[in-house]
C-alpha cells in the first residue's frame, strides 16, 4: 500500500489503527510491512465505531454486495397508503427533509417499477450535496416510460430488466452494436429471473461491481417484503407518523403467512429520534429460527 512508503519515509515509529482494510488486495499487507520495518503497530482502537462508520465498504468487501438500508414511512397502525393508493403526505416535512440526508449519504437509491408507476417519484437529492446518487429501478417487464420523473436529470439512472426492449428505435446503431440498451438517458442491464422476481442477489452484486457501498431502498410493501424474505435488509429506517389510516389502508410490509412466532422477523432498536411530529426508528434485523436454519 502506498501509505506504507509515506509512513516509513516520515520516520513514524508507532502506528495505531482501528480495523484492517478488508479489501483482498490490501488485507493486512500494510501492517505486515510496517512491522517488518520495525514500526510498532497496534490495531483495534475504536474498532466497533470504525466498522459502523464504514459499514457499506466493509459489507461490499466481505460479502460482495452493498449495505442495504430500507426506508419506509407509515402511520401508527402500520399503514403506508390509503386503499386508493394516496400517500402524500403521511410523514411530516421534517421527516422528508431527513430522508434527503440519507439519500445524499447513499451511493444508490433503489426502487421498483411498481413504485415508479404508482407515485412517479424523482428520488433525487434536493439539498446541497457534492453528487447525486445513482438511481436504480427494478423493471422486470419493461413498464417504465420515458416521461417518468425518475429518468429526468440530474444524476444517472440504471434500470434492471429481464427482457430486451421490444422497440429499440430510440437506441443508436452504435449502442445496439455494442449491446447497450437505453430508455432515454437511462442505461438498461438485463438480469435473470429467479422464480417470479429479478435475481436480487445478482442485482446487488452488480451494484457492488459498480463500487456502490450503500443502497437506500424506497419502495412499496411488496418489494420490502421480498427483501426481508431474502435476508437483504441490513438496516430499516422506519418513520412513524401520528396518524391512523384504518384497516383497509395498505400494509407496511407484505410478508408470506407466518405460522410460528419464532419465525416472525424481529429487530434490534438502534435509535429512536423525534423528527418533526414523527418518530424515526433505526432497526437492525435479528436472526430468527428460520433464518438461522439457512446458515
Amino acid at each position: 500500500p502506498p501509505c506504507v512508503d509515506v509512513l516509513l519515509a516520515a520516520g513514524i515509529r508507532r502506528v495505531v489503527y482501528a480495523v484492517a482494510d478488508p479489501n483482498p488486495r490490501v488485507n493486512g499487507g500494510g501492517a505486515k510491512l510496517l512491522k517488518e520495518a520495525g514500526v510498532f503497530v497496534q490495531s483495534g482502537l475504536l474498532a466497533a465505531d470504525a466498522e459502523a462508520l464504514n459499514a457499506g465498504f466493509m459489507m461490499r468487501m466481505r460479502c460482495g454486495r452493498p449495505f442495504i438500508r430500507l426506508k419506509t414511512g407509515a402511520s401508527l397502525d402500520g399503514r403506508t397508503a390509503l386503499a386508493n393508493g394516496a400517500s402524500r403526505w403521511i410523514t411530516s416535512e421534517e421527516a422528508r427533509a431527513d430522508v434527503q440526508t440519507w439519500r445524499a449519504q447513499s451511493g444508490a437509491v433503489l426502487t421498483s417499477a411498481d413504485t415508479v408507476l404508482a407515485d412517479d417519484p424523482r428520488l433525487d437529492v434536493r439539498i446541497d450535496a457534492p453528487r447525486q446518487p445513482l438511481r436504480v429501478v427494478l423493471d422486470r417487464r419493461r413498464r417504465l416510460r420515458k416521461t417518468a420523473k425518475i429518468l429526468a436529470p440530474p444524476g444517472e439512472v440504471l434500470i434492471f430488466s429481464s427482457t430486451r426492449a421490444r422497440d429499440a428505435g430510440a437506441n443508436s446503431k452504435r449502442r445496439r452494436e455494442a449491446g447497450e440498451e437505453m430508455l432515454g438517458s437511462a442505461r438498461i442491464e438485463r438480469v435473470r429471473v429467479k422464480r417470479t422476481h429479478l435475481d436480487l442477489d445478482r442485482v446487488f452484486a452488480r451494484l457492488a461491481e459498480l463500487e456502490i457501498n450503500d443502497v437506500l431502498v424506497e419502495s412499496g410493501p411488496r418489494f420490502a417484503g421480498a427483501l426481508f424474505a431474502a435476508g437483504l435488509v441490513d438496516e430499516w429506517l422506519l418513520y412513524i407518523a401520528p396518524k391512523l389510516l384504518g384497516k383497509d389502508a395498505r400494509p407496511l410490509v407484505a410478508l408470506p403467512r407466518i405460522s410460528k412466532l419464532a419465525d416472525a422477523p424481529a429487530f434490534e432498536l438502534r435509535e429512536s429520534v423525534q423528527i418533526g411530529s414523527d418518530i424515526r426508528l433505526r432497526l437492525a434485523p435479528r436472526a430468527t429460527s428460520k433464518s438461522a436454519g439457512k446458515k
